[in-house]
């Protein structure tokens, strides 16, 4: 197996997770330039660009995985889209885990095995930082989010342990109209009824859609990168800086502030996530070479703005 073999257009790529808001873009950037995209589906395929996989159960249609030149997860249960109850929990670890370990094995079992396997993470890996500013070599933190990133990124060990080289792709808050934690903002600051978080001082690290693929392209493309790489903008901001960014774009006021107590009430463990402050920058991704259209969140909200 060549390692090294270059991922480029006219190669085939399977994607985990392709209906999803970061997995559909991905699709549609690659096949915009030449690449031969499958998705993974639950159901019956119904075209031969589909191939079926019940994480679940632990079954993936291996055959439909033989050629694949990269294999991108980007598959799991949605962090902010439900209360966060104990069975929820349980339905975010599993559906990260399970569908990482299947992959994972998958991949390792292949004859010709695929030049890389771009496994999703997320910067909730390094927990609450606080105004610690954290990087790749920061260790994990403590609690839900970074025990289930831990055990997500170590579900893709076969993988590794089979020479593929194997990148984790720890995302952090995408900035798009469309779905994912930051859709039902866009909604409410246009309503002229959003406002700071708790006390606004929690840092948010994001990135724009745009840059979300694009930097899982460099990741996928460039032979020589492998093991963790911060997905976000290089500038985190705080909740409060933020807000007022979201209201000089959209020209709305951003006067009304969410109570703490309230977000709480309302969102159960995933107000952890919005009143948390995780300060992550990408130091490999920029070391490696890589180039932001959208460094700066005033960028990044127009840039969602006109998707």
């Amino acid at each position: 197996m060549d390692t090294d073999a270059p991922v480029a257009p006219g190669s085939r790529v399977v994607i985990a997770g392709a209906s999803g808001l970061i997995g559909s873009a991905l699709a549609r950037s690659l096949t915009a330039d030449g690449y031969e995209v499958r998705r993974l589906v639950r159901r019956a395929p119904r075209s031969a660009d589909e191939v079926r996989w019940d994480p679940e159960a632990q079954r993936v249609d291996a055959a439909g995985l033989e050629g694949c030149a990269a294999l991108v997860n980007l598959a799991g249960a949605g962090v902010a889209s439900r209360r966060w109850t104990d069975a929820y929990k349980e339905t975010i670890r599993r559906s990260r885990v399970l569908g990482t370990r299947v992959l994972a094995e998958a991949v390792a079992s292949l004859d010709t095995p695929p030049s890389v396997f771009v496994a999703g993470s997320a910067i909730g890996f390094y927990g609450d930082t606080g105004d610690r500013v954290v990087d790749e070599s920061a260790p994990a933190g403590t609690g839900f989010l970074p025990s289930v990133c831990v055990e997500w990124e170590g579900a893709a060990k076969a993988a590794s342990d089979a020479g593929v080289r194997t990148v984790f792709a720890r995302t952090g808050l995408v900035v798009a109209r469309g779905g994912g934690a930051w859709g039902p903002l866009f909604p409410l600051f246009k309503a002229g009824v959003g406002g700071r978080m708790g006390d606004g001082r929690q840092y948010w690290s994001f990135i724009s859609l745009h840059d979300e693929v694009a930097a899982l392209r460099h990741l996928m493309e460039t032979p020589s990168l492998s093991g963790p790489f911060n997905l976000t903008a290089p500038n985190p901001r705080t909740n409060g800086e933020i807000t007022a960014a979201m209201g000089r774009v959209l020209r709305r006021p951003t006067l009304l502030p969410v109570p703490a107590a309230a977000l709480r009430l309302a969102l159960g463990g995933v107000s952890s996530d919005v009143l948390g402050s995780t300060r992550a920058v990408p130091t490999r991704l920029l070391e490696s070479g890589f180039v932001f259209t959208h460094p700066d969140i005033e960028s990044a909200i127009r840039a969602a703005e006109t998707d």
